[in-house]
């Protein structure tokens, strides 16, 4: 018999028109100035490398000790990590995953049949997307709109539930219209009764000294429902390499009780989590400060000079931004903004991304990210706001 695979897997790899333009910018020497930087690693971004090295050469990590949930020294970190948002999350109550993607993984195979559905957000991490499908579970979107400030919309959000409905993912602040879920939002999503998977792990970056009023920094906490809180080392630490995160599991009693059981036995057959980074963990958290301090100074200083530079064309605007470190511009939809990006690429040597990678299917956008070293940043926005000026 001929071999075949899945259809979960089947993908076209013909590369996208940006992809190809952008490789041969690369190929050809030309110096591309790069707005889609997201690696904190290779942006510049200081670390306690010293403590880091130390934390992740203890001897205990010649040990292999498996817990399906994680070492407990390891939980009790992760979660105090969401007594910073004021909530309060029992390491009991606490499941480590080798990442914020393995930790969907796991929660579609917690929650879901194949054939389910969830409820994402649209805009959004097309991600979600790949994640949810090699899971065999299917995405329906709800809206979130932007009118002066980005929100849910909740009608469209309750329309969108099905029979097969079996959770609401939110991912707060968003990637990448940079919104906190509100408070509203939340209380009118957990009487829905569907549990909800937060995705928090940009949480820790607000553009303002705290999170927004009215705005939620996480679920985690929550007396009723069931709710998944998701962070790690990725964002948290600015640390992608270390491959840790976390699932914080609160509402009712009974509900969270039995989602632990769940997720315990799903963890049990991988035990993904490395022994040395989890012994690392308190250190590595202890350390942090340096890596957040900088990505919070420079996100708000190149969100400032976008901000200031595309003033200079009136036809553009830099939407809300309330925390992350994305950014959208919406550009005039004279063209789309595939067409935008593949210009600024072509005759402008700056790389951008286009809405519609993230479901932006209205108007023409442009997503930049704010880690970006702040030089670097403010030629390419200055680029973007003169292709701006010249061909609207």
């Amino acid at each position: 018999m001929p071999t075949t695979f899945s259809l979960r897997t089947a993908r076209d790899d013909a590369p996208n028109a940006l992809f190809v333009a952008l490789d041969r910018a690369r190929a050809a020497g030309e110096r591309l100035l790069d707005l889609t930087t997201s690696n904190p690693t290779t942006a510049g971004i200081p670390h306690d490398a010293s403590a880091i090295l130390a934390a992740i050469a203890d001897p205990r990590s010649l040990v292999y000790a498996p817990e399906p949930l994680g070492l407990p020294s390891a939980r009790e970190a992760a979660a105090a990590t969401f007594a910073s948002h004021g909530a309060t999350v029992d390491p009991s109550r606490v499941a480590l995953t080798a990442s914020t993607s393995e930790a969907y993984a796991v929660l579609f195979k917690v929650l879901c049949d194949p054939g389910d559905e969830i409820l994402v957000p649209a805009p959004s991490y097309p991600l979600l997307g790949f994640l949810a499908e090699f899971e065999s579970v299917a995405l329906r979107t709800y809206p979130l709109v932007h009118a002066g400030r980005w929100h849910v919309d909740l009608e469209a959000l309750r329309a969108a539930i099905s029979p097969r409905t079996k959770a609401i993912v939110v991912v707060s602040p968003n990637n990448p219209t940079g919104s906190y879920l509100g408070e509203e939002e939340l209380e009118r999503m957990l009487d829905l009764d569907l549990p909800i998977v937060s995705d928090e792990v940009f949480a820790t970056y607000p553009m303002s000294e705290r999170v927004p009023e009215g705005r939620v920094a996480t679920v985690a906490g929550a007396t009723r429902g069931l709710v998944f809180a998701l962070s790690g080392l990725s964002k948290l630490a600015a640390l992608p390499q270390m491959k840790l995160g976390w699932i914080g599991v609160s509402g009712a009693e009974d509900l969270a009780a039995r989602a632990m059981r769940r997720l315990e036995l799903v963890l049990d057959a991988y035990l993904s989590v490395g022994t040395p980074v989890q012994h690392a963990l308190p250190a590595i958290l202890s350390s942090r400060a340096a890596a957040e301090d900088a990505i919070r100074a420079r996100a708000r200083e190149n969100l400032r000079a976008l901000r200031a530079i595309m003033k200079e064309a009136p036809s553009a605007s830099v939407l809300d931004v309330e925390g992350g470190w994305y950014a959208i511009v919406r550009v005039p939809d004279m063209k789309t903004d595939e067409r935008w990006a593949l210009d600024l690429a072509v005759r402008d040597h700056v790389a951008v991304q286009p809405g519609y990678f993230f479901d932006m299917d209205r108007g023409a956008h442009l997503v930049v990210s704010l880690l970006t070293p702040e030089p670097v940043f403010a030629e390419g926005a200055a680029r973007l706001a003169a292709r701006v000026r010249e061909d609207a």
